[in-house]
């Protein structure tokens, strides 16, 4: 009770019962608790409406992060559809092996111009006989300009 101790209420009562007079107090005490009641109910009713503007408050700034947020996916939605992206990359690749050899090295290209896999030479047969039976593979320049080996001695078999 606003931090008083009852002597200090006891104390204005005293003083109420001579300023006001025993006659007039109870009129005077029913005054001052309806007064009390209606300030009461008013800063409930304050706070009420407080509490209120403050979670409509709330609830409007989760409102308008959830409507950033949908318009964020419908922006990203015509970009990003992963089974048009799958079924590009399928049919790239299909083509990539239906149009032969160049077309898969144009497929195996990056972002960057840089070629993948595909430009790896591969050995030819007389390369690859070459390499199995123990004889130095030829350096690339004589294997493009000779297509066989200069050196080679006919294969007889194995010596035991």
């Amino acid at each position: 009770m606003l931090d008083m101790s009852w002597g200090e209420v006891m104390l204005i009562g005293g003083v109420a019962l001579i300023v006001i007079g025993p006659k007039d107090l109870p009129k005077a005490l029913r005054t001052l608790g309806q007064i009390t009641t209606k300030v009461r109910r008013m800063a409930g009713e304050f706070q009420s409406q407080f509490n209120e503007a403050i979670r409509e408050a709330e609830l409007e700034e989760v409102r308008r992060d959830v409507e950033g947020v949908k318009r964020t996916v419908d922006a990203a939605r015509p970009s990003f559809n992963p089974v048009d992206t799958i079924r590009n990359e399928i049919r790239t690749a299909v083509e990539g092996r239906a149009g032969g050899p160049s077309a898969a090295k144009d497929s195996a290209k990056d972002a960057t111009g840089d070629v993948g896999s595909f430009d790896v030479p591969r050995p030819t047969p007389e390369q690859q006989t070459a390499q199995m039976h123990g004889a130095a593979a030829p350096s690339a320049a004589a294997a493009e300009t000779s297509p066989t080996i200069p050196d080679s001695k006919p294969e007889t078999g194995p010596t035991p």
